[in-house]
């Protein structure tokens, strides 16, 4: 099902500052009716390390800012696990606005559709132009798709580089996979932490 495009409310310029200002107003799809604001990418524009991630959640569409809630925690302990200054890297999400139902007074978290992902897409794609980094590190199955234009398994394809636009991405778990699991939750965060010190290796970072 179509659901829009960004693609009109994205301007030509490629500074971060102009993209960022440009996104609080995007309505190119319905998923800005129920939320708080835009939660667009944050870290320096001269980033070797990119960040993709799903979209915001109930934290982060409250604060505006990317992964601030429970899988944010777990995202940064695991760069600090890895050695990775987290004030070196740009990270994202493949989609700018919350999905979620709700259930009482709380909003729970649904995956975006592919047509939601395709819709947000040029938000990604002028961010990575202006950010211009080395290695993008897709977190979970949604942000590789983005990332990658294809849908892949993260176990057969974690930690592996491919080259995407000049670049290399590499795919690992959502952090919010450590908060999921009970019995893997320990290997999960291993195998994160892993692939973020190889992605780091790689772009210098």
């Amino acid at each position: 099902m179509d659901v829009g495009s960004a693609a009109p409310f994205v301007p030509p310029s490629r500074r971060l500052a102009d993209l960022r200002e440009a996104a609080r107003t995007c309505t190119g799809c319905p998923l800005h009716c129920d939320t708080t604001q835009t939660v667009f990418g944050e870290g320096p524009d001269d980033a070797t390390l990119v960040l993709v991630g799903e979209q915001p959640g109930d934290q982060e569409d409250r604060q505006g800012h990317p992964f601030v809630g429970p899988a944010g925690r777990v995202l940064w302990e695991c760069l600090a696990d890895a050695g990775v200054d987290r004030d070196s890297l740009y990270v994202t999400n493949a989609v700018k606005h919350f999905k979620h139902e709700r259930q009482g007074t709380r909003r729970l978290h649904k995956k975006p559709s592919t047509a939601e992902v395709k819709a947000c897409h040029p938000w990604l794609d002028a961010e990575l132009e202006a950010v211009r980094g080395r290695v993008v590190v897709a977190l979970g199955a949604t942000a590789a798709r983005s990332v990658l234009g294809r849908s892949l398994g993260i176990n057969a394809n974690r930690g592996r580089p491919f080259e995407q636009d000049g670049r290399t991405a590499i795919v690992t778990f959502h952090p919010s996979a450590v908060l999921r699991a009970s019995d893997e939750a320990v290997a999960i965060r291993a195998a994160i932490v892993d692939d973020l010190r190889l992605a780091a290796a790689a772009s210098g970072a």
